[in-house]
């Protein structure tokens, strides 16, 4: 299995990857609307045989973080994992989210969020205390977050995700 950026002749791949995995097309119309708005600041995809097996979304988001954490992203928001059902539980969601965060870190994010199963990615480091200072109209025990520095530049305040997670059902 190879962990790589996607490219433009991923998509269709990566739209049936997401679809397969969430057994419904939100997530999928999520990542093209985060492509059309140029929103997908990191999207890695894992590749197995020269088939797309697993894909990874990384957004910008609104973040309280000052400069040096300004630029390219202060806070980055994880979303979504898939993984093609033939391919869960062999770690390749891990190998994507272990990818994704060196990626996050490399870029000089301060943070990542995620809305996602605590049980799964407390093993990478989120948790929910982590995001609590921060307000989000997803805040509760599902909304975690993984500082990258420490300490992090702020420690509350309002982040908020890119525009197209608004209309996700």
């Amino acid at each position: 299995m190879q962990i790589r950026p996607e490219t433009p002749a991923d998509h269709a791949a990566i739209r049936a990857v997401i679809t397969a995995a969430f057994a419904r097309p939100d997530e999928a119309e999520l990542v093209d609307q985060l492509r059309r708005d140029g929103d997908a600041a990191i999207s890695l995809v894992a590749e197995a045989d020269h088939a797309i097996i697993g894909h990874v979304l990384l957004s910008p988001m609104a973040a309280p973080f000052a400069a040096p954490f300004a630029a390219p992203f202060t806070a980055l928001g994880l979303a979504p994992l898939s993984v093609l059902p033939a391919h869960q539980q062999r770690g390749v969601g891990s190998a994507l989210m272990h990818a994704a965060i060196y990626a996050a870190r490399t870029n000089g994010a301060a943070a990542i969020f995620l809305l996602g199963n605590p049980a799964y990615y407390r093993r990478f480091g989120f948790s929910a205390e982590a995001a609590k200072p921060f307000a989000s109209p997803y805040a509760g025990p599902h909304f975690m977050a993984l500082p990258l520095v420490d300490p992090l530049p702020a420690t509350h305040g309002a982040v908020g995700y890119a525009k197209a997670f608004g209309a996700l059902g």
